[in-house]
């Protein structure tokens, strides 16, 4: 069977579908995912507030460059919503079809592994989308979110970073095949990332041992140019630089994470373990 570049989006096509049937089916699921980052988000807000004086967060601004401490951790927040769809997409996913008993079957099928990795997190890349613009809409109302700087050229500093993303995941669903976990694997990876490229918080404040790890990662010039076009922040290096960075990092993490995954599969098909849970 010839594979062409009309099949595998058939196939890719195929494989998002089904798991977006399988994210309708539970509506308030759908629902939680918009209302679960707010629920960790309001206390934030509160505590921004507390640390406030008549000039605003003052100590905050004289970091990061302004005062709205809410809509730089906001931001941080839903940058990480993509972070984790690409980690659940493709780890999870592999983790799920072990336990269902059809790892096997599935890979049976006439389609090339990358097009089983890209599907399962092309749905949760689309409702982190959905979801993350129903958070805005609702901390717009509730928080006075407002965009200072320009919202296109943000999301064009996100496209590279996604792709990026996807060098990593290749290499943790490489992980999993052969550890056979993800839970722990995925919320470790997960929070650690997140932390460390300054999510929540500028990264010059970390401790002296970890600031030079944060500045090691790409993912932290992400989160920083998204942040100084989308609020105006000042940024760790010149935009152009940190985009630069993020290019450089999705050429390399993508065919390195995938050629990471082909060696770890090869591996699993000698040993005979790839249905094994």
């Amino acid at each position: 069977m010839t594979i062409t570049w009309q099949s595998q989006l058939r196939a890719v096509g195929a494989i998002a579908w089904k798991n977006w049937l399988r994210f309708i089916r539970y509506p308030l699921n759908a629902i939680f995912r918009v209302i679960q980052p707010l629920i960790w988000l309001t206390p934030l807000y509160f505590l921004g507030r507390s640390f406030a004086t008549d000039a605003g967060n003052i100590g905050f601004a004289a970091t990061t460059g302004t005062s709205d401490y809410m809509s730089f951790v906001l931001v941080g927040s839903l940058i990480s919503g993509y972070i984790g769809s690409v980690f659940w997409g493709m780890g999870y996913a592999l983790k799920t079809e072990m336990d269902e008993g059809v790892m096997e079957s599935n890979w049976l099928a006439p389609v090339p592994r990358i097009s089983f990795l890209v599907g399962h997190t092309l749905t949760n890349l689309v409702t982190t989308t959905l979801t993350n613009a129903g958070v805005l809409l609702l901390a717009w109302w509730l928080f006075g979110f407002t965009v200072t700087g320009s919202f296109w050229q943000a999301v064009g500093v996100l496209l590279p970073l996604l792709l990026a993303l996807y060098g990593f995941g290749f290499g943790f669903a490489a992980v999993v095949l052969l550890m056979r976990d993800a839970n722990m694997l995925i919320d470790v990876s997960d929070y650690l990332l997140t932390i460390l490229s300054g999510s929540q918080f500028p990264v010059q404040v970390l401790p002296a041992i970890l600031l030079p790890l944060s500045l090691a990662l790409p993912l932290t010039y992400g989160f920083d140019a998204t942040r100084g076009l989308l609020i105006r922040t000042e940024t760790l290096l010149p935009i152009g630089w940190e985009v630069g960075i993020l290019l450089g990092f999705m050429a390399v993490t993508m065919p390195l994470g995938y050629w990471v995954f082909r060696r770890v599969e090869r591996r699993i098909k000698r040993l005979g373990t790839i249905g094994l849970h």
